[in-house]
Formats: C-alpha cells, sequence, structure tokens
C-alpha cells in the first residue's frame, strides 16, 4: 500500500518541498519555488540523497536526504558547502 508524505522548508528565501510516495519503491520528488527541481526512486527502506540547486546569484546547491522508514519518513536539507542539515517540516494536505 503506499502513501504520499510531503515536507516543506524556507531556505535562503527559497521554498523547497518534498512529496515522498512510499510502498515497494518510494518515489521522491523534490519542488524549489514551485517547480520540479529534483526526482529519484529507491527501494526498502533505503536513504536517497537527491541534489538540488537555490536560484540564487549564483545558484547555490543543497542536496534533500530522504529516509523512508521504517515508519515515517524523515527529511533532511543539507545545506553546502558545510552540509549542515535542517530538518524538514512534515506538512499536512
Amino acid at each position: 500500500m503506499s502513501r504520499r508524505h510531503h515536507f516543506h522548508i524556507d531556505h535562503l528565501g527559497h521554498s523547497v518541498s518534498v512529496t515522498v510516495q512510499t510502498g515497494h519503491t518510494s518515489v521522491v520528488e523534490v519542488l524549489v519555488d514551485g517547480k520540479e527541481t529534483g526526482h529519484a526512486t529507491t527501494k526498502d527502506d533505503r536513504p536517497v540523497t537527491v541534489p538540488i540547486e537555490l536560484p540564487t546569484d549564483p545558484p547555490t546547491a543543497v542536496y534533500v536526504r530522504v529516509t523512508s522508514g521504517p515508519g515515517v519518513p524523515r527529511c533532511l536539507l543539507l545545506a553546502a558547502p558545510d552540509g549542515e542539515p535542517h530538518v524538514m517540516a512534515p506538512r499536512l494536505y
């Protein structure tokens, strides 16, 4: 049985949203300011890291780290270059 989970954070003035669809294969979609900028799939409960860029001048590279299980998925925004983790808050849709 698949289920959708949503996460959000504002970082450097930009909106970063993540949708995680769990199931046998987990699908991760990352949106920055409402535009899809990253996508990944993973089997079982393996963590996945999705590289994205924030549209700053110059563009800022960040990473979204998703752990789809066991249990409720968790999502972190890793800011480059130090990789400082920011917990992304779950959103109910």
